[in-house]
């Protein structure tokens, strides 16, 4: 009985092998021809992002009323999308796919000048300022660094070669005082998606790195997962303009004006509105036109030409 058990097994895969020999000829797949699927809207949905600074979690938890209040304002159909990265986020909105974008100004003017993105407002934040800056931090018992002098030599790791407070802001302010990036031992940005300004704190934390480039308001965020005593902040960069709201290329200008007006209404002295704003991390939004951030584009021009390539 035991052989014919087999003797059956082995007849079943003589036949399938021979139906698979004979009647399927091997196809040749040419691995070099690939086709990036296109990312589509789904719905008729107006999309915004908020540039991935911090985890998704937490734009989720700082831009979900301001979204709610949007759609309840204004009647539009009002969505807001995830973007894992800095240049994700810019490629969306040259795609099409982020029709509002809230993003710092460094990724703003290249939205602009790649893509044609255009402010229509900037917001205050809860400082009580309508500019915002950079933070040179280092560990607060790093007995080899006591002033921003020391970080010659040193280990440096900033949020993005594409952030604002977290790298052009502070960075051009180090090159201002005649340092270049061989003047370091290490120059680096937080890797992975998302939540790259608390990367950068715990490498800074945590030893990995003796410096780190982070915007103001970053060590608030991360209050819950460190021991801000442990952290010494160097130098503040000058000030500079502030997050901006940008509308796609194209984009239907009612809407525009819609949302524009709905943001421009947001009063700190109304209760309701009040939660909005301080989940958010603003107090008031104001109107805003491109050339707001000339001086941005500016930086960028100096930072660029000091690159070493």
């Amino acid at each position: 009985m035991q052989f014919w058990r087999y003797f059956v097994v082995l007849l079943g895969i003589w036949f399938f092998l021979g139906a698979c020999g004979e009647e399927e000829p091997v196809k040749k797949i040419d691995l070099s021809k690939l086709q990036e699927l296109p990312l589509v809207k789904h719905d008729n949905a107006i999309t915004y992002a908020y540039l991935p600074q911090y985890a998704h979690t937490v734009s989720y938890q700082r831009h979900h009323l301001v979204m709610d209040y949007l759609a309840k304002s204004t009647g539009l159909n009002i969505r807001q999308v995830f973007p894992d990265t800095f240049d994700e986020h810019m490629n969306m909105v040259g795609r099409g796919l982020i029709d509002i974008t809230f993003s710092n100004p460094f990724i703003y003017v290249k939205i602009a000048d790649r893509y044609g993105a255009r402010a229509f407002a900037r917001v205050v934040e809860s400082v009580g300022k309508e500019n915002f800056r950079g933070q040179i931090i280092c560990r607060a018992d790093n007995q080899q660094i006591k002033s921003l002098s020391d970080i010659k030599g040193k280990r440096l790791i900033a949020v993005d070669p594409t952030s604002a407070g977290g790298y052009l802001y502070p960075w051009g302010f180090i090159l201002e005082r005649g340092l270049r990036a061989r003047d370091f031992s290490e120059v680096a940005f937080a890797p992975g998606p998302g939540g790259k300004q608390e990367k950068v704190v715990m490498a800074v934390y945590s030893g990995k790195y003796d410096v780190g480039l982070i915007r103001e308001g970053t060590l608030e965020i991360v209050a819950d997962k460190i021991d801000l005593k442990q952290i010494r902040v160097l130098a503040h960069s000058p000030w500079y303009p502030g997050w901006v709201y940008a509308a796609r290329k194209d984009m239907n200008p009612a809407a525009v004006a819609k949302i524009k007006q709905a943001l421009l209404a947001l009063d700190i002295n109304n209760p309701d509105h009040q939660i909005i704003l301080k989940k958010a991390g603003f107090i008031a939004v104001m109107p805003a036109q491109d050339s707001d951030f000339d001086v941005v584009r500016r930086l960028q021009t100096m930072v660029e030409s000091k690159a070493e390539h």
